[in-house]
């Protein structure tokens, strides 16, 4: 399912995005449409180096003080995600990339790939063989591991 999704976002996306130039430079003008797009990818470039810098100096301070640097290493990676997106020429990514990068747009972006890639780490420890393991035990699966429960080699062996 995720590969469907995946091609056709790459073979979408680009489309959309050369109709969107189109219509724009019929707009406003071709060499008007370049400038733009020229001007958003300074903007976006000089907005991905400050918040890099402020997101490296955030996890830099989360590890000084001893705590796991959760959200600093999420907004690390929506920084390079919507770095790329900027990268790529075009407005619809343009707006992506801005989405993820904006601070007060980082979260929401932060909070849905959280909820998204949870998901399919569940779903793929799932599929695993060692899925019965990484279940919550319940009255419908009796075999499953308790949680603090000691193992020895005979409960292995039973499985």
């Amino acid at each position: 399912m995720v590969r469907i999704g995946l091609f056709l976002a790459f073979l979408v996306v680009p489309v959309l995005e050369i109709w969107l130039l189109i219509q724009i430079g019929s707009v406003i003008g071709g060499w008007q449409t370049v400038g733009l797009l020229l001007a958003d990818s300074v903007l976006g470039a000089w907005l991905v180096r400050r918040e890099g810098r402020r997101a490296w100096a955030a996890l830099q301070n989360a590890l000084q003080s001893g705590r796991m640097p959760e959200r600093e290493l999420a907004d690390g990676g929506v920084i390079v995600a919507g770095g790329a997106l900027l990268l790529t020429p075009g407005f619809i990514t343009d707006i992506a990339g801005f989405f993820l990068i904006l601070p007060f747009t980082r979260p929401l972006a932060r909070r849905g790939l959280t909820w998204f890639l949870g998901r399919r780490v569940r779903a793929m420890a799932a599929r695993s063989p060692y899925g019965p393991l990484l279940n919550q035990p319940g009255p419908e699966r009796p075999g499953n591991v308790v949680p603090g429960q000691v193992l020895d080699g005979d409960d292995f062996a039973e499985r």
